[in-house]
């Protein structure tokens, strides 16, 4: 296979991979419900909202549609290529395509289901301790955006402190930042005080 022909697949895989992250299954579930979530709740395209207006299981539906979203991204980039970069590129374009879906004006959610699919395949050992560090946070502290960021940070430093390719590293923690980034109105309102527990009235 020529260069050219390594380079169109690469590209390829990343541009499906932010089309795949694009799909708002958020958006789409709360919508059969008849709630349209860019006004409804914190107006966020994403399933801590979905929870919050259209209840339990079409929350948890979206959580896991999201990260399938991240999974089938790195899984057809692994297909296509040889290397281990293209699949953590894609990935995080899947995360993108979360966060900035071309489907609805590049307003969407905050990339945390979509990162657990994408290194779920990629770092699966690093997902599960973050996934404990998720469920302890919100456990302890009755906020999902504090479990969101402890897991997200918690990712990248164990795939930064565990022997795997540069790459993932770095991935893992550009991964982070976006949620983090993300994030920003939300420790807003934690350092104010107005921040949202789970089971709190809108």
């Amino acid at each position: 296979m020529g260069r050219l022909e390594v380079v169109v697949e690469e590209l390829f895989a990343v541009t499906f991979g932010y089309l795949v992250g694009s799909v708002p299954f958020a958006f789409v579930l709360a919508r059969r419900r008849g709630v349209d979530l860019r006004r409804a709740g914190s107006g966020n395209i994403g399933a801590a909202n979905v929870l919050r207006t259209s209840g339990v299981g079409y929350g948890l539906a979206t959580v896991g549609l999201d990260a399938a979203k991240g999974a089938v991204a790195v899984l057809v980039a692994e297909r296509l290529t040889g290397g281990p970069a293209t699949p953590v590129a894609a990935g995080l374009a899947s995360m993108i395509g979360h966060v900035y879906p071309v489907w609805l004006r590049f307003r969407g959610g905050k990339g945390v289901a979509t990162a657990a699919g994408v290194f779920g395949v990629l770092a699966p050992m690093a997902v599960a301790i973050a996934g404990v560090v998720f469920v302890a946070a919100i456990w302890t502290t009755r906020y999902v955006s504090v479990g969101s960021m402890a897991a997200a940070g918690t990712l990248a430093a164990v795939a930064v402190a565990s022997d795997g390719p540069t790459g993932l590293s770095v991935g893992a923690v550009v991964a982070a930042l976006i949620v983090l980034e993300r994030h920003r109105a939300n420790l807003g309102r934690l350092v104010a005080g107005t921040e949202r527990r789970i089971g709190q009235r809108i």
